[in-house]
């Protein structure tokens, strides 16, 4: 994959961080580090993706597979000295297929959450974000906090098994919920009128936007929740967590993961979050 500038100083910088270090072949022999020995013995990192959720993970027309989960894994599979290999898997799969070894990594817009870290380890966050809300109505588009969708009477699309639909359920159960298989199922659904609105993160608001530009879709200002996205890996094996771990602090320290943000979202994503940190600090009297 080829990169730009900037970006290529940056993944250059963490390569060189991970490739110093890494273990020859025949010291994986009798480790107790069953899916690093894996990756190192077959040459590839293998990772799950649900590619439904764009400017994060999506299917291109050419059938690539792109967005800002993927350069993040191909940075972590160039650092580890492999080549990537991606696996497109439905959202609420994910985390089966890695507890089986069908993938060694998720990267997915997945969000660190306890249930799921009950199952499986997470590295990060590396990514952070929020739920907001896409819909054609102007009023509910103005809505900046979750509670004041309490009082309307509306369903809302949410992707199957994401932590929107876990949102909707625990905290507006009130409201009509629908459960989708992707992103542009429930974006059709509030095109078509037949959801007031579809809950997601905000990557994929600002990417429906710039889709869509002519349908008459509106989106909030701010950011619902608070989201922190991790790359899941499996639970038996600590050494890849710690591994993952430093790459994604090295990747965060030599200016990687903005470059990447700023490649995929411009500068939308980076100054609404830091409106949100900002008014968060605020509250907290910092």
């Amino acid at each position: 994959m080829k990169y730009p500038g900037r970006l290529l100083a940056a993944i250059a910088a963490v390569s060189f961080f991970a490739l110093s270090v890494v273990i020859p072949t025949n010291a994986w022999a009798g480790s107790s580090t069953p899916v690093l020995d894996r990756i190192q013995k077959s040459g590839k990192l293998v990772i799950g993706t649900s590619a439904n959720m764009p400017l994060m993970s999506e299917q291109l027309e050419t059938g690539e597979i792109a967005g800002f989960d993927i350069d993040m894994a191909t940075a972590l599979a160039e650092s580890m000295g492999v080549k990537l290999e991606v696996k497109v898997i439905p959202f609420d799969k994910l985390i089966p297929a890695l507890e089986s070894g069908k993938v060694d990594a998720v990267f997915s817009n997945m969000t660190m959450t306890v249930e799921r870290n009950m199952h499986v380890a997470f590295a990060g966050p590396y990514f952070v974000s929020g739920k907001c809300l896409i819909t054609k109505e102007e009023e509910m588009a103005k809505k900046s906090d979750a509670k004041e969708l309490k009082a309307e009477d509306l369903s809302i699309a949410v992707v199957k098994g994401s932590t929107s639909e876990l949102f909707v359920r625990e905290l507006l159960p009130q409201l009509k919920r629908i459960a989708v298989s992707d992103v542009d199922k429930g974006t059709n659904m509030v095109e078509k009128g037949k959801a007031k609105a579809m809950m997601t993160d905000f990557p994929i608001c600002l990417s429906v936007m710039k889709r869509y530009p002519d349908k008459g879709f509106q989106s909030v200002v701010s950011l619902l929740t608070y989201e922190p996205i991790g790359i899941a890996l499996p639970a038996n094996d600590p050494l890849f967590v710690n591994l993952a771990e430093n790459f994604i602090q090295r990747a965060d320290g030599v200016g990687l993961t903005e470059e990447l943000a700023l490649k995929w979202f411009g500068d939308a994503i980076l100054s609404i979050i830091e409106q949100e940190q900002k008014k968060e600090a605020g509250k907290n009297g910092k």
